[in-house]
């Protein structure tokens, strides 16, 4: 039987926000430059690193950390583009 604490399933909950923002991203749902991709996957990744915090594991924290820190670039891209536009 599998033996999964509280922050497994917060963990898990992460990586099916990822790979559905993936699934949506591919079959058109969702741009890879609209805000809802950038914050989809910052909120896994996020709920991923939350998780290692009980119970670490160096290289998915690593790949963690840097999916969230690629996803707020491209949160703060889009509003850079948001503000351009507007002027």
């Amino acid at each position: 039987m599998i033996d999964l604490a509280w922050y497994d399933l917060i963990g898990a909950t992460g990586a099916a926000i990822i790979v559905t923002t993936y699934m949506l991203l591919q079959i058109g749902k969702i741009k890879s430059d609209g805000l809802s991709y950038s914050v989809l996957n910052a909120i896994g990744a996020g709920l991923i690193l939350f998780s290692l915090y009980f119970k670490f594991n160096l290289s998915a924290f690593l790949i963690e950390f840097f999916w969230v820190m690629i996803s707020a670039y491209g949160i703060y891209k889009y509003f850079q583009k948001s503000n351009s536009s507007r002027n």
